[in-house]
């Protein structure tokens, strides 16, 4: 099965990322990475906010209705919509000025994977992926180069992951703590372009975008391919489930490395997509902090 996304917002990020839908404001929100800014836009796609930080952030999760827990590069950091501030809630990588945040997701414990890379992008594998839960920071994966297709199962015992995306893997997880009990072993591979982003729905089947492939594809639980939504941009980047039933599958897209030609041809690149879906998504945990 075939389909094809239409545009949501025109916002042309050069690295859109970390979409997540926020249930308490029914909004939307993405991430500009490389120019370390938050936006958001309501149902109908008009733009509500745009929230520049003091470094590249990727990835956020909602604490309550005025406070946002946003992975930025050096640590975790509390933003407050009523007040315009970020305050700091853990260092990650603080020793590290050459990464930066990436791909990250809460997991069904409550406990939020964050992941990071190098700066350079292709250059040494310096990346890792952690877990802070309850104020501990817990590794993960080490030595890593892009990580990216952080998500889970909807009962919790199973985790998704890539690095630069060739394979996508996947490993047992204990549902109280969100940690891994097994090894990583291979799951999907073969689709178009490299594994980017990734989300599963209620069924269990996994959504992950394709970076030069065009397209965002739905893997099902035994690992093979179901279906695949087709955009007129090259690098799909993030899914995310929102809106009031979570059966709008939102997808985020990035300008970053196209030449002149390229954007010319894919001028909506960096924009977000959308598309209605027959199976939901699920709601993310909140973040306790």
């Amino acid at each position: 099965m075939t389909a094809k996304a239409e545009l949501f917002v025109d916002s042309r990020c050069e690295l859109g990322e970390g979409p997540f839908w926020n249930p308490l404001l029914d909004r939307l929100f993405w991430f500009d990475i490389l120019n370390q800014t938050l936006l958001s836009a309501t149902a109908d796609g008009q733009l509500v906010d745009r929230i520049t930080f003091k470094d590249k952030a990727s990835a956020a999760a909602v604490v309550d209705a005025d406070t946002l827990a946003v992975a930025q590069s050096g640590g975790l950091v509390r933003y407050q919509f009523s007040t315009d501030l970020t305050t700091p809630i853990a260092p990650i990588e603080a020793d590290a000025p050459h990464n930066r945040t990436n791909d990250s997701r809460m997991d069904r414990s409550g406990g939020f994977w964050i992941g990071t890379m190098n700066r350079g992008g292709g250059g040494p594998k310096t990346g890792a992926v952690y877990q802070w839960k309850a104020g501990v920071l817990t590794p993960i994966l080490s030595n890593l180069g892009i990580p990216n297709s952080i998500c889970f199962s909807p009962d919790g015992t199973r985790a998704y992951f890539t690095d630069a995306g060739a394979v996508i893997l996947t490993a047992p997880l204990d549902p109280e703590t969100g940690l891994p009990i097994g090894p990583w072993t291979e799951f999907f591979s073969g689709a178009p372009g490299g594994g980017d982003g990734s989300v599963v729905d209620s069924e269990g089947f996994v959504w992950n975008a394709r970076w030069g492939g065009s397209c965002v594809i739905r893997i099902a639980p035994n690992g093979k391919l179901d279906r695949v939504i087709e955009l007129p941009v090259p690098n799909v980047s993030c899914p995310a489930f929102g809106g009031k039933d979570f059966k709008t599958l939102y997808l985020t897209t990035a300008r970053e490395h196209m030449s002149p030609a390229e954007l010319e041809q894919y001028p909506l690149s960096g924009s977000v997509f959308a598309i209605d879906v027959d199976v939901p998504g699920l709601p993310e945990p909140f973040l306790k902090l």
